[in-house]
């Protein structure tokens, strides 16, 4: 019987009904089968009410939908190519900067493919950089600053790791720090490949403008605080980091809608309300995955797992391998923060066992999973990418592959040297 629900539920998730209806179900189904009472269910989609930490999660997402609707991006663009787009390929290293600060904040939502994807992908073409390398740089991008805080889905993990009682503790904060290192390695690497690709166009600018870089400095006087503010904050002692949400919003609401007035009273609403979609979505796969999760750890889900594993798989070295493979595949079926809710439970508790660090574990399964943002077939920076420039799907594709393997490559240098990971901590 067990067999024939699961594969109904697998069969209702293929032909397309919502994720948390068949986590719901899934939960639901086997509580009974325990005899558990169902009311189980609405307590622990209650109980995320009880997490401080949560409400960061809607304030940094609407936060950056507020700077996705601003000037903000432009700014940005601006002050960034005034202090980088003197080296050699570097109107390819701003567009890689820009989009991962702007990811930073906005969560990896595809906001930042439609913020400074008008922006970047004309200049790059006047530039003199192929089309082809332009789509590929600017999709690939918008999922560039997932390592970096705030990001969405780094608070995310967090959430989840901190309500299975590891022995050792997880810390959002330690997160942020631990996603510096691995994050800087993925843009250094682009970059690299960025300048090689720019080697042959011809700078018109002057090298350095002392003046320029002034001037954009003024004129992105009320951004560049931000992140001084938020994570100097944090990492000073001075305020969590639901606390740095709610000063961001803030800051971010006054300075958008009240100082520059780039966002009237009457378009808020609008902006609040799509920012919203998103948080409810990820909240409400987050409640009733809280509910599966508990079930799986009563009924020993990950303990026999572990157990199959190890027959197996005797080291934490080919553990890692076959974890990298999965994720890959993973990521061309799930949305980021579907696979976090679903798969963290399960792989968690079987990585600790292999001697993992569970900060070391998120951060190369962010990695590994950021790669699924611009992977077939659910890869959502393929269809935002392509609806915004216009493109066949297959085309941004293509233009994808190089930023794929070279990112492959600094995603197994993260998962095989847990040190980037960790010495900052």
């Amino acid at each position: 019987m067990s067999i024939i629900v699961t594969l109904i539920l697998l069969l209702l998730a293929i032909a397309g009904a919502p994720l948390f209806t068949v986590i719901a179900a899934s939960a639901l189904w086997g509580f009974w089968q325990s005899d558990v009472d169902l009311q189980v269910m609405a307590v622990e989609i209650y109980r995320i009410a009880e997490m401080p930490v949560l409400i960061a999660i809607p304030l940094f997402t609407f936060a950056g939908y507020v700077l996705g609707e601003s000037q903000a991006p432009k700014r940005l663009v601006r002050i960034t190519d005034a202090f980088l787009g003197w080296m050699p390929g570097g109107l390819a290293i701003v567009a890689l900067v820009a989009c991962a600060m702007f990811t930073a904040f906005t969560g990896a939502s595809g906001v930042t493919i439609v913020a400074l994807g008008a922006l970047l992908v004309p200049a790059l073409n006047k530039a003199g950089y192929k089309e082809q390398f332009n789509l590929g740089l600017v999709t690939t991008s918008g999922s560039l600053g997932l390592l970096f805080a705030p990001s969405l889905p780094l608070i995310l993990y967090g959430v989840i790791a901190q309500q299975m009682a590891l022995d050792t503790p997880v810390s959002i904060d330690d997160l942020f720090l631990a996603g510096l290192l691995p994050g800087l390695l993925m843009l250094v690497a682009l970059s690299l490949y960025s300048a090689w690709q720019g080697r042959h166009i011809k700078k018109e600018a002057a090298p350095f403008d002392g003046a320029e870089a002034w001037a954009a400095i003024k004129d992105s006087a009320w951004e560049v605080p931000l992140p001084f503010v938020v994570l100097g904050g944090i990492y000073g002692g001075f305020f969590a980091v639901s606390e740095a949400a709610a000063i961001t919003a803030l800051y971010v609401l006054i300075v958008t809608v009240v100082i520059r007035r780039e966002i009237s009273f009457s378009n808020l609403p609008r902006v609040m309300r799509d920012s919203m979609k998103l948080v409810g979505a990820i909240l409400l796969i987050l409640g009733v995955s809280l509910a599966s999760t508990n079930y799986m750890i009563d009924a020993g889900v990950p303990e026999t797992i572990f157990s199959y594993i190890q027959q197996h798989v005797s080291d934490g070295f080919t553990f890692l391998l076959l974890l990298t493979v999965f994720l890959l595949i993973l990521g061309m079926m799930l949305d980021i923060f579907s696979a976090i809710v679903i798969m963290i439970p399960i792989i968690l508790p079987i990585a600790v066992q292999y001697g993992i660090h569970p900060i070391h574990l998120g951060i190369l399964f962010l990695a590994n999973m950021q790669l699924g943002y611009f992977t077939p077939p659910v890869g959502m920076n393929l269809f935002i990418a392509s609806f915004r420039f216009n493109k066949p799907v297959m085309t941004l594709y293509r233009a994808t592959l190089p930023f794929f393997f070279i990112l492959l490559a600094t995603v197994i240098i993260i998962t095989y040297v847990p040190w980037l990971s960790m010495v900052l901590l």
